[in-house]
């Protein structure tokens, strides 16, 4: 999973630009930076903030860095301080104990879909191609968007879309895919987006969008990963450590202000007779999230939405 950063964009190579990446000046002076500390940068991808924050460090300094993207591997500095990991972030704590890395002096993630994920067409993750109905940030996985369009109940599509890419007529889009797909192909880009045509509300490129987020959201089930990252944070951090997290859309942006709040994604419990509530293990850094400045927003357009928040474990 990969938004990322670096000055300049990150090749990759024989594509040109791998990725633009956002916010990298605020996200390296948000992590604080200890020369000889270790830090995890959770979504490698073209390896834009890996490389700002290597420069940030000292000779003694060490990066941990994650990517379930096979693609991102080649995007590697030659850099001895760099151990590079091969799977999904939720798998935080089980590497770094592998690795014999017990506490990180901090973790970035920089969530959402790459530049080079949208931009290659066969990964099925843009609705400005046509190919396959894949939309797997990790290949080795089986489930694809064309899975979920071909068995899911009408039910099931229906509060997919409705809660991971709000789609307005979310129950009525159900209701067409599942009554389309015994008689057309929707395998692909093309022919689910003629399957559904008839249905289409407001503005088509707006409509698709919504609909290919939730698809995304669901195949890679990205909530679920981001709650798990998440509530591993204060086994993994020193005290004093820093989490600086980039969302891209309302659901994860909501995921984190609620858990850098409350210390917690479970529901708290307030002793009944003292009124008392667990103690937080974060001291929220950023009251409001930090966006993208203009000169970025003009450059970048996929920096609009993005949002950074930050939390340092007490």
């Amino acid at each position: 999973m990969k938004q990322n950063s670096s000055d300049t964009p990150s090749s990759f190579p024989g594509s040109g630009v791998y990725h633009v990446p956002v916010m990298l000046q605020e996200t390296i002076e948000a992590l604080a930076i200890v020369p000889d500390g270790v830090y995890v940068d959770c979504t490698f991808g073209g390896g834009g903030h890996s490389r700002a924050i290597l420069d940030a460090l000292g000779s003694e300094g060490r990066l941990i860095a994650f990517d379930q993207d096979a693609d991102a591997a080649q995007n590697l500095p030659d850099d001895q301080r760099i151990l590079f990991i091969p799977q999904n972030f939720r798998h935080l704590q089980r590497f770094l104990r592998l690795h014999k890395v017990t506490k990180a002096d901090g973790l970035l993630a920089d969530l959402g879909v790459s530049s080079h994920q949208f931009d290659e067409a066969e990964r099925g993750f843009s609705t400005r191609f046509d190919a396959t109905l894949d939309m797997r940030m990790d290949q080795r996985q089986e489930l694809t968007a064309a899975n979920i369009v071909a068995t899911y109940s009408e039910l099931q599509l229906h509060k997919l879309f409705e809660t991971f890419g709000e789609v307005t007529n979310a129950r009525t889009l159900a209701r067409t895919i599942v009554s389309q797909r015994t008689h057309m192909a929707m395998d692909t880009i093309t022919g689910f987006k003629q399957s559904v045509q008839q249905v289409v509300k407001g503005n088509p490129q707006k409509y698709f969008a919504q609909v290919f987020q939730a698809l995304r959201i669901a195949v890679n089930d990205e909530l679920g990963a981001l709650t798990a990252l998440l509530e591993q944070l204060p086994d993994v951090l020193k005290p004093g450590g820093r989490a600086a997290i980039i969302t891209f859309h309302s659901l994860e942006d909501r995921i984190v202000k609620n858990f850098f709040r409350e210390g917690t994604s479970a529901t708290i419990e307030v002793d009944e007779v003292y009124g008392t509530r667990p103690e937080n293990p974060f001291t929220v850094i950023t009251k409001k999230p930090v966006t993208a400045g203009e000169t970025e927003r003009n450059n970048n357009p996929r920096s609009r939405s993005a949002k950074l928040r930050v939390a340092s474990r007490k």
